[in-house]
């Protein structure tokens, strides 16, 4: 598969828009498995591709004859069928492929209105398509420009004021539902970006001093306890043991399977569960106990508070912000693409120049060369304006206008 054929860039792929936790959980793709994408990407000729795989939506955006091939890749590495998507998905061509990047960069997309973490994600799929070599000048260029317009967007409005995260709507979750949430046993179990996100938000917005943390790997926890007196830390193997003690149980471990099942919890045990996970590691018959509340992602998205109110109005702004910077990005887009037809009609209308100028010198005397050159100077430039805009015409081919010209001036 050659570039010049890969006309459209795409960005495919299914969101909690349209899919639910259990249907965004078939779609979503390990670290390892997002590696493997790439590579195989890489492998079947696929130039300038980019995974980004989070709890909200897993998307693809890349260059391809046709959507369905990235599509047929998403399904390969995922538990999803075509079928499934075809049902949930979104998929945007070329211009709007770079909304879509734009939008997801600056928190405009997020399911919670100005989530920042959705940056550094965004930040690390870039860096993994670049480390395996799926990144091309127009890939590189559309991600250096969606993170200079977040970083403008965090600087200069309050999109992403106040810490509103699904880390941050658990907490909020925790401080409505519970009157006395500060004096419960909260037990978080992983520590991942989001169980660690969820330790802060506790220790920045609750006084509680009864939060136990567990993780798979001991070191990691016991690490993260130092710097956090007020957490403390229990063993793995103690999982059962620990749950048993907790009025509210955090889950955020990242597993492909549930790592909470009905092994881990008394059925006359009055528990509120928030699972944090995508896929979600609490296993859907837990909840069948009388005295479980069981919350997922997308329970806890719906929560609003002022913070949103705040920052629906800077939306006009954030959208400002993304307009200059892609409008600097299809200028650069727009300059690389011309280049080659522009210059091969300078070059043809050159030598025409420079040939008509030798002839007339022969025939008439006192023949003015400069004046000429002037002219016919200010006649080329004139002719390649024009032609320029021609080109931005989207439906415009720049390889069918290079035929153009080599068939007009081949001669």
């Amino acid at each position: 598969m050659q570039e010049a054929k890969q006309d459209h860039f795409y960005n495919i792929g299914v969101s909690y828009k349209k899919a639910d936790a259990k249907t965004r959980g078939k779609f979503s793709l390990s670290k390892e498995n997002q590696k493997a994408l790439l590579v195989s990407a890489k492998e079947k000729g696929f130039q300038g591709v980019l995974v980004l795989s989070t709890c909200n939506r897993t998307e693809i955006s890349g260059f391809a004859q046709r959507p369905c091939q990235l599509i047929e890749l998403l399904c390969e590495f995922s538990e999803g069928t075509i079928e499934e998507f075809a049902k949930v998905s979104n998929i945007y061509t070329n211009q709007e492929a770079i909304q879509q990047l734009f939008r997801i960069g600056t928190g405009l997309e997020s399911q919670i209105l100005g989530d920042y973490e959705i940056v550094g994600q965004l930040r690390q799929s870039f860096k993994m398509a670049k480390t395996l070599a799926t990144t091309n000048a127009y890939l590189e260029r559309l991600i250096n420009s969606v993170l200079q317009a977040s970083k403008r967007v965090k600087n200069e409005t309050k999109l992403s004021s106040g810490t509103t995260s699904v880390s941050y709507a658990a907490v909020q979750y925790i401080i409505k539902n519970l009157p006395d949430y500060n004096s419960k046993n909260i037990l978080v179990f992983g520590l991942g970006k989001m169980g660690k996100h969820t330790c802060k938000n506790l220790a920045e917005y609750t006084q509680n001093k009864q939060i136990c943390l567990i993780n798979r790997t001991e070191e990691k926890a016991t690490e993260f306890v130092k710097e956090h007196a007020s957490i403390r830390k229990a063993l793995f193997e103690n999982l059962s043991k620990e749950v048993a003690k907790a009025d509210v149980l955090i889950v955020s471990t990242g597993a492909d399977k549930p790592t909470i099942t009905r092994t881990h919890v008394a059925e006359d045990k009055e528990l509120l569960i928030l699972d944090l996970s995508m896929p979600e590691n609490v296993a859907k018959n837990v909840s069948n106990y009388k005295s479980v509340t069981l919350v997922n992602v997308d329970e806890l998205s719906k929560i609003t508070d002022e913070t949103l109110a705040i920052r629906q109005q800077e939306v006009p702004l954030a959208e400002a912000i993304i307009e200059t910077h892609k409008s600097e990005f299809n200028s650069w887009l727009n300059h690389r693409r011309f280049t080659p037809a522009i210059t091969a009609l300078k070059k043809s209308l050159e030598t025409i120049k420079n040939d008509e100028i030798n002839f007339q010198k022969k025939k008439i005397a006192d023949f003015d060369e400069h004046q000429a050159e002037l002219l016919t100077s200010r006649f080329i430039q004139k002719i390649t304006t024009q032609f320029v805009k021609h080109l931005k015409d989207e439906e415009t081919s720049v390889s069918q206008s290079l035929q153009v010209i080599n068939k007009v001036f081949q001669s």
